[in-house]
């Protein structure tokens, strides 16, 4: 496995994150403990959760399987670099979502709980909340990170602006800021070039792309089928509906490389510099073992260049995406 830094920081990061969303509804416990064991096993240390997985109302489900695993030991929390958010809606009372500075506090102590864990080592917003102020948010992340709860904090879902304003009025109160961006990145959705990935490079950010098989539609045909959960599969069947003959003219081209989909799909996100890792969300520990076949994926300039005309993105980044 090989291993980068997650953004400006001297934290090392597997070149995979492994995503949980599946853990506790498509894949049953004894199944998530099995992935997360062979993620280990094949060097993952980067994990990925939020505490709205799983997607009962105030549960942390998919957190809470996680903390069943670190608690039989073996040094399982130590060798993981854990990420969980803060954002969703965790009950139907006022100031039990978003990014106040009340729930805030009040969700990581909550998936500190539930992850059996004394910090989290990163710790994502995982929406931009346009009605609390940044002087608010960062005063309490600050607090978290002087308690030692949190040891970096990243964002997700941000526009480039979201993050320009963020690490400006972090750098005001002499606050290290936003270390990741969470961002939809793959093939069918490029957008992020024009304005979220310069941001993350301006900033010195990694960018840790979700979806970057498009939910299962750029899998090629003969993996859909399985591939994606029940949420991701609605997903993928909007995108095969809208891009069905793109993604037969990619089909075609990666079997002329020799490569499956999926690879190629992987490699392509892997091989822009501001990405730190690609979460994948394996099912099962043999999706976990395919994914990892993409690092043996080499694109050459001939192989981009066709992907670019199969999928055109935004045109590089803005302004110059679309003017002088």
């Amino acid at each position: 496995m090989e291993y980068t830094k997650l953004g400006r920081t001297g934290l090392r990061v597997s070149r995979f994150c492994l995503g949980t969303m599946n853990f506790g509804v498509d894949t049953p416990e004894s199944d998530a403990f099995a992935i997360m064991d062979r993620a280990l096993e094949l060097g993952i240390n980067f994990f990925d959760t939020a505490n709205v997985y799983g997607w009962k109302q105030g549960e942390g489900v998919t957190e809470q399987i996680l903390g069943r695993w670190f608690a039989e030991g073996g040094a399982r929390r130590e060798k993981v670099v854990l990420a969980t958010k803060v954002y969703g809606s965790m009950g139907d009372w006022p100031n039990q979502e978003r990014l106040s500075a009340l729930h805030i506090r009040r969700a990581c102590e909550g998936s500190l709980r539930r992850l059996r864990t004394d910090h989290i080592d990163l710790y994502q917003m995982h929406h931009i909340d346009r009605d609390t102020p940044w002087d608010e948010i960062w005063q309490a992340m600050e607090l978290l990170v002087q308690q030692g709860k949190v040891i970096y904090v990243g964002s997700s879902n941000f526009a480039g602006w979201h993050i320009a304003r963020a690490n400006e009025a972090a750098a005001r109160r002499n606050f290290l800021g936003l270390v990741s961006e969470q961002s939809r990145y793959n093939l069918l959705e490029r957008r992020v070039e024009l304005e979220v990935a310069p941001a993350c490079s301006g900033y010195g950010m990694g960018l840790v792309p979700w979806g970057p098989l498009g939910s299962g539609a750029l899998a090629g045909s003969g993996r859909r089928a399985g591939a994606p959960g029940r949420r991701a599969g609605r997903w993928a069947q909007e995108l095969i509906t809208k891009h069905g003959e793109k993604l037969k003219r990619f089909e075609a081209l990666c079997a002329e490389l020799g490569h499956e989909p999926a690879d190629v799909a992987l490699a392509w996100v892997l091989q822009n510099p501001v990405v730190t890792a690609p979460i994948i969300g394996p099912r099962t520990p043999d999706q976990l073992d395919a994914a990892l076949r993409a690092t043996n994926v080499k694109l050459d300039a001939s192989a981009n260049a066709r992907l670019d005309e199969i999928f055109p993105g935004p045109g590089g980044p803005a302004p110059e995406a679309y003017a002088w």
